[in-house]
C-alpha cells in the first residue's frame, strides 16, 4: 500500500524558510539586517570570519528563500530584510508552533 504525500503550499513555505534559517551564519545576517535598514555585503565580510565566497553562498540561500533582497550598487550589494516575506515567515511560524 502506497501512501501519497500530500503538502499544502503553507508547508512548503514554513519548509523553504524554515530551510534557509538552518544554519547560525544565515540567521546571525538575518538578525542583523532586521535591526537595521540595510547593509553591504563588504561590511558583512567584516564582521564574519568566513571566506566572502562562503558569505556569498549564505546569502544566496537567504535571497532564494525571499528572506532578503539584494540591490547592485556598484561595485557593492546592499542588502536588506524584505520585510514583506520576513512578516509572513514569523505569521506562519508562529502558527505552526501555536504561539
Amino acid at each position: 500500500m502506497s501512501v501519497k504525500l500530500v503538502t499544502t503550499d503553507k508547508q512548503k513555505r514554513i519548509a523553504r524558510y524554515a530551510k534557509a534559517m538552518g544554519h547560525p551564519v544565515r540567521v546571525y545576517v538575518l538578525e542583523l539586517l532586521s535591526n537595521q535598514s540595510c547593509c553591504y555585503s563588504g561590511d558583512l565580510s567584516d564582521e564574519l570570519p568566513i571566506a566572502k565566497s562562503t558569505l556569498s553562498q549564505h546569502l544566496k540561500e537567504l535571497k532564494e528563500a525571499g528572506l532578503i533582497q539584494g540591490e547592485i550598487e556598484s561595485p557593492r550589494i546592499k542588502y536588506c530584510i524584505n520585510k514583506e516575506n520576513w512578516k509572513e515567515a514569523q505569521l506562519l511560524f508562529k502558527q505552526f508552533m501555536g504561539i
